[in-house]
């Protein structure tokens, strides 16, 4: 089962190098990751995408409040939650196919990042999902290289959808 984690940790050096050293010696593999600064300077936003069951992920929960720096650790459910990831791909274009790559782009509000003699760059900003169905249609075309930011998201601003898992908070 897949689960998507929002660590609020101080930002110091080190910091992201203990967490994710607890997931590997855990054996569990990080499926994204995702680093940022937040409101505050002093502090990041770590966003992670791990596979694996609610028991040992409540464990982990637990392990890393134990962890210097952190925070807070909650759970960003999929209907408690925006959530977005930012790619970009280069992808063959030649004369011929440009109008039906800059259609298909369209059609994801995906924009044209660059263009060249024989390839363009497209930047899409959308749920990691219409990430995934806008690569999968590029792809034919050649996709000659691609770069994900991994998935990141924060709980939605409604208050009709607070009732998801309590957030452990630290300091």
């Amino acid at each position: 089962m897949r689960h998507t984690l929002s660590v609020l940790l101080e930002n110091k050096p080190g910091a992201l190098m203990r967490i994710a050293s607890m997931f590997a010696r855990r054996g569990f593999n990080i499926e994204s990751l995702a680093v940022g600064p937040t409101e505050r300077h002093d502090v990041s936003r770590i966003t992670m995408r791990v596979d694996c069951e609610q028991h040992p992920l409540e464990q982990i929960e637990k392990q890393m409040h134990k962890l210097v720096n952190v925070l807070r650790v909650s759970e960003l459910g999929p209907d408690e939650a925006v959530e977005r990831e930012l790619a970009l791909l280069k992808v063959a274009a030649p004369a011929a196919r440009r109008g039906e790559l800059i259609s298909l782009a369209q059609a994801f509000n995906a924009r044209v990042a660059d263009l060249g003699p024989d390839a363009i760059v497209f930047e899409i900003v959308g749920h990691p999902e219409e990430v995934d169905s806008f690569e999968e249609l590029v792809r034919p075309h050649g996709l000659k290289e691609l770069v994900r930011t991994g998935r990141i998201g924060l709980g939605r601003a409604s208050t009709a959808k607070q009732n998801h898992r309590p957030q452990h908070v630290l300091r």
